[in-house]
């Protein structure tokens, strides 16, 4: 699933002020809404968008934070709304979406189908990178587990769900993960136990599957696991309020593991935030959720035929090793496409299987169960 859709939920409402930052489209400007990170937003604006304006000139890109994922669908739904009107979404393309939403857009042709014919470097995308024809990849993370190699010696480290339980249980006060609509890296944490609970597969969780009877019916086994680990957990069962916090606690040495994102953790050790003795491991038996983040141009966009330059763009060696230097993310290229000397440094994180987890409905039903199950005392604000 997508990483960012994790991070801090708000109100329908707050997604509604998206709406009126609307202007009317300016001709050769693409409109792109992101409902990224601030880091990701400050790519597009420091490192993109100077790289393409250059490269297609009389080309502009204005980029516009729209909150979170509530602030890009409730501009989705203004953008299918006007493909039935025949009128101007006024947006021309997001950054990190899932096509599936709003219901009915795909059916609809609210987005551009991407294929070779209209993307060059269409056939260097990673395998693993794709979803739909709908969403064109263009940067990838996953969750993995970081520890101190001071204390914990890597050939002891954890590699199956069982050995980490075993782990953290034996080693009470040295782990912690964050609250699951905090962070993706907590809410990963607690997918992975969802997915531990049933049967370690994936593929049973789709966007369009979720049913309230459902989600107590496979929910719940999770939850217990989640209660037998808690006391075993920092401070008896704390969790820090995001991916920052449990980064923060492991560079101060409180614990010794925490669940980090790879763009974060890598870009936290080449900046010396952690140390150069932290560790990373992924599990084996079915690893840690991630995602490829993905671009949808509309199809009714009065700048379609721009954004879809930009697209492509995002494919070029040039984007894709900046997603790995600037970020410490993964490309949505594969890396045979990569130079040869990044392709070294990071072959330790080199993923080999992405698991992921759909948003929508269910985001809400596990980030409300686990408050409601696994930690009933902890305030959501």
């Amino acid at each position: 699933m997508n990483r960012r859709e994790f991070l801090i939920t708000s109100s329908a409402a707050a997604g509604l002020l998206a709406l009126p930052r609307f202007a009317s489209a300016a001709a050769g400007t693409i409109d792109l809404y992101s409902g990224s990170d601030a880091n990701i937003v400050d790519l597009w604006n420091n490192v993109i968008r100077p790289a393409f304006e250059k490269a297609h000139p009389g080309v502009a890109l204005k980029v516009t934070d729209a909150g979170d994922n509530n602030g890009l669908r409730a501009i989705a739904d203004r953008a299918l709304a006007a493909l039935k009107t025949k009128t101007d979404p006024q947006a021309d393309l997001f950054e990190q979406f899932d096509p599936r939403l709003p219901s009915g857009g795909m059916d609809a042709g609210l987005w551009v189908k991407f294929s070779a014919e209209n993307i060059e470097g269409y056939d260097h995308i990673n395998p693993l990178a794709f979803d739909t024809p709908y969403s064109l990849p263009y940067r990838g993370s996953q969750v993995l587990l970081a520890y101190d190699t001071t204390k914990l010696d890597p050939k002891d480290a954890p590699k199956s769900w069982d050995q980490l339980t075993a782990w953290i249980k034996a080693n009470p006060g040295q782990f912690i993960y964050n609250r699951p609509d905090k962070g993706g890296s907590g809410g990963n944490f607690v997918r992975r136990a969802i997915h531990e609970a049933n049967g370690r597969d994936p593929k049973k969780f789709k966007v369009d599957n979720f049913t309230a009877d459902f989600a107590i019916e496979t929910l719940t086994p999770a939850w217990k696991i989640l209660n037998d680990l808690a006391p075993a957990l920092y401070d008896k069962g704390a969790y820090t309020a995001g991916n920052t916090q449990s980064i923060q606690l492991l560079a101060q040495g409180v614990v010794t593991m925490v669940p980090v994102w790879s763009d974060q953790v890598l870009q936290a050790i080449s900046q010396s935030v952690l140390p150069d003795t932290t560790g990373l491991v992924q599990l084996t038996d079915l690893a840690l959720c991630g995602g490829f983040s993905s671009i949808t141009v509309f199809s009714n966009g009065a700048n379609k035929d721009a954004a879809l330059k930009l697209a492509a763009f995002m494919l070029t060696k040039e984007m894709q090793e900046a997603i790995i230097t600037e970020i410490g993310g993964f490309p949505a290229i594969s890396w045979d496409h990569i130079s040869d000397d990044l392709r070294k440094k990071y072959a330790d994180v080199i993923p080999s299987t992405i698991p992921t987890f759909p948003s929508g409905d269910w985001e809400k039903a596990i980030a409300d169960g686990w408050y409601r199950n696994v930690a009933p005392g902890i305030s959501r604000t």
